[in-house]
């Protein structure tokens, strides 16, 4: 377990410049805007099988009909996928090694983690502050590249220092460890995975029983942390957002790539915030439905 400098979009080209040689095959699935970056640079150190995306879709759902190479160096997913309000319900079973970019949902759920072999997630949505960044990595993956891979881009390095090869960035570390002590208090992640779930339902019940309000994505493939929605009548987006406003919600305009709204619901976030939400939005479809 290590804590690096930088965001996941550091590892976007760190775990390809440990894990692939120049001629050989990573396995990645396109699954938004996240992915597709990390595809952008593992195509820097070696070949690329997309296996599935949803991009013609919009990124609306999550794919489930693919295949993954037994010859690639290992399989890329993105669990969660914050413009677009999609997650993977179901991590696929492969044969080769599974990484995971876990930014927007690390600690959210109960997963089997130890079907990874490599999980990074960037802090600043359910661990702590923005500037670490957490790689969980199985120590048998490393190397076997022929590169010479930077000092500090090297894993190994990392390990073999217990992430102290050079100055850690100390106060989002900190911060980190007073968030990891918050969710043990809260019963760890199988206590706040029942609040999310909650928090996801009562969201999602509303909008869908709404006649004024839509979701934009498939239903089995909904994200638990970032609730993504439009709205019948286009010129009443705006409307909607200055009364959220009025009423102290801030934050609801979606990805300007993807508009609409969204709603995130990270860990931090309980349940009664979520319950002046849909109050709000109730509000509003009486008033101007």
């Amino acid at each position: 377990v290590l804590f690096l400098h930088g965001g996941a979009s550091t590892q976007f080209m760190q775990v390809p410049m440990n894990l692939l040689n120049e001629k050989e095959i990573a396995a990645y699935a396109d699954t938004g805007v996240w992915s597709s970056k990390a595809i952008k640079e593992a195509k820097l150190f070696g070949n690329v099988d997309v296996v599935c995306t949803s991009k013609e879709a919009g990124y609306n759902f999550i794919p489930n009909d693919f295949a993954v190479p037994n010859d690639a160096k290992y399989f890329h997913i993105t669990t969660n996928n914050t413009i677009y309000g999609t997650q993977w319900q179901k991590i696929p079973k492969v044969s080769i090694p599974m990484v995971a970019d876990m930014s927007s949902d690390i600690l959210s759920r109960q997963l089997d983690f130890n079907s990874f072999d490599l999980i990074y997630a960037g802090a600043q949505k359910n661990m702590g502050a923005a500037g670490v960044n957490l790689v969980v990595v199985n120590k048998n993956i490393l190397g076997k590249v022929r590169r010479t891979i930077p000092t500090i881009m090297d894993y190994r390095n990392h390990i073999k220092e217990g992430s102290m090869l050079n100055t850690p960035p100390v106060f989002a570390v900190y911060v980190s460890m007073l968030t990891l002590r918050w969710l043990k208090n809260m019963g760890g992640v199988a206590a706040i995975e029942k609040v999310n779930n909650q928090k996801a339902e009562l969201l999602y019940n509303e909008i869908d029983n709404n006649p004024l309000f839509t979701g934009t994505v498939a239903k089995d493939d909904r994200s638990k942390m970032n609730v993504c929605f439009g709205i019948s009548d286009s010129e009443k987006e705006e409307k909607f957002l200055e009364f959220t406003k009025q009423h102290n919600i801030v934050g609801l305009k979606g990805h300007r790539v993807a508009g609409g709204f969204r709603a995130s619901l990270y860990n931090s976030l309980p349940l009664s915030s979520v319950q002046v939400l849909v109050d709000v939005i109730k509000d509003f479809a009486k008033k101007f439905c």
